[in-house]
């Protein structure tokens, strides 16, 4: 991924004030050599943009690489007239680096020059602050959108924001990368489910892939003994597969595991959403009642699978992967007005990356509301900070709605199912109340860490609405 960086001045000084351009020069290079230093990308430097000529100059140099994020520092004071031509040109949001390079003036040394040509040259590398709210003021009045992070070189608060707005950027790049493959159709009567996939594709970039079951079919028909013992290997290795267990189910969810993985090889997939029914006791029954186990390996390898075809909680566990945090397909199962707690889970996929001690594998003799029976997941998320990230769509367009809180200890349901205990700040009672209200369907994805910050700098750079419960 390619960021943009150029700093910002006024070439009127450099003749006036011996020494400031350089000074500014190697701040600006500090910058993006500490970018560089702790991220797998690389930074497009324009230089230090001082007149509007230049300005265009550096809008080209970004436009042809493609940049994703643009960072601008505010190394003294700048004429807006520097800034525009910039912000117009290029197709993406500008970060305004309002950073001194100091937490504070030495008013001492300032104070003790005599010369005051030197004391005015000393606070112009200090004046970032002077040009912030032109630049605001310019870019409000063009409709133009900007963020502003205010600090100095080595404020760790200010670098936790320009790298929060990094991730945000190599999300986003991800996501317009991403290859969704979606397979069946969907929950029939889950109507908060269904959404809009040309918007999906238009807002995140999204390549939509709409596959078959009979490919599916297939590469199981295809499987190799030697592929699904060695799949079953898989299983014993990354689960604790319960002693209940029928070999003739391992077997049977070993071969779709197989099946599935060549079947995200065939079509380069990043994620995955998926459900099918048919009549009773067909051969795609006998595939989607084996999906379990292997989509948790698949949404544990960072290719997320969501079932009920629920293309909106996949596009949310596709995000929650990419920032590092998981992101395991949940819905609300119950709530402990005793212990002041909401229980999410689901009967898989999960997200044994983020599992509290060991992903459990075990029978279940009926799916509810679905066909079949089969293998399923036994799973608490991991105890700590978490978040909670729904993709939604109303009659505005797609949004996302976050929520952070805490997964705790205490009972659960083992009923073969994901299964965790959650609480918020604003209270269980009032947080349902919220969270359901702002319009999401009932599926969520779940990951550890608190990342609202990040998610919201995501939504930013998408241009669209965030809502955080």
């Amino acid at each position: 991924m390619k960021i943009g960086l150029f700093a910002t001045g006024l070439d009127t000084y450099w003749g006036q004030f011996e020494g400031l351009y350089d000074s500014l020069i190697s701040y600006k290079n500090f910058i993006g050599n500490k970018i560089t230093s702790v991220n797998d990308v690389e930074v497009v430097d324009a230089g230090m943009v001082d007149n509007p000529v230049k300005a265009a100059e550096a809008a080209s140099v970004f436009v042809q690489n493609e940049v994703e994020i643009v960072f601008l520092y505010v190394s003294t004071y700048c004429l807006s007239s520097t800034i525009l031509p910039v912000a117009q040109r290029i197709n993406c949001p500008i970060i305004v680096l309002n950073l001194q390079p100091v937490s504070a003036i030495d008013y001492a040394k300032i104070n003790s020059m005599g010369d005051k040509g030197k004391m005015t040259g000393y606070w112009l590398a200090h004046c970032q602050a002077c040009s912030a709210p032109e630049i605001a003021n310019v870019l409000n009045r063009s409709n133009l959108r900007y963020e502003i992070v205010t600090g100095y070189l080595h404020d760790d608060y200010a670098w936790r924001e320009i790298q929060n707005h990094i991730d945000a950027a190599k999300v986003k790049y991800a996501m317009s990368r991403n290859r969704l493959g979606v397979i069946g159709h969907y929950y029939c009567g889950m109507l908060d489910v269904y959404t809009d996939l040309t918007r999906q594709s238009a807002v995140f970039g999204t390549h939509i892939e709409l596959l078959e079951m009979c490919e599916l079919k297939k590469y199981r028909d295809e499987a190799t003994e030697n592929e699904i013992v060695n799949k079953m290997k898989e299983f014993y290795a990354k689960f604790t597969v319960s002693s209940d267990c029928e070999e003739y189910e391992l077997r049977r969810a070993a071969q779709t595991s197989v099946a599935l993985d060549k079947l995200v090889a065939a079509h380069n997939l990043g994620s995955l959403a998926y459900y099918y029914e048919g009549v009773n006791g067909n051969d795609y029954e006998d595939i989607v009642t084996s999906v379990i186990a292997g989509n948790t390996l698949l949404t544990g390898a960072g290719i997320p699978v969501a079932g009920e075809c629920e293309v909106k909680n996949a596009q949310a566990m596709k995000i929650m992967s990419l920032f590092g945090a998981g992101g395991s397909f949940s819905e609300f199962y119950a709530m402990d007005f005793d212990d002041d707690v909401v229980m999410l889970g689901h009967d898989g996929p999960a997200h044994f990356a983020i599992a509290e001690g060991n992903v459990g594998l075990v029978p279940l003799p009926v799916y509810h509301g679905k066909p079949g029976k089969g293998l399923s997941i036994q799973m608490t998320v991991r105890h700590g900070d978490v978040t909670l990230l729904s993709v939604c769509e109303n009659n505005d367009g797609v949004f996302l709605l976050v929520a952070e809180g805490q997964s705790v200890e205490g009972p659960v349901l083992n009923i073969g199912n994901t299964n965790s205990r959650y609480r918020f700040r604003a209270g269980a009672r009032t947080f349902i109340n919220e969270w359901s209200k702002a319009g999401p369907s009932h599926h969520t994805a779940i990951g550890i860490g608190h990342i609202a910050d990040k998610i919201e700098k995501l939504a930013f750079l998408l241009n669209i609405k965030v809502i955080i419960i």
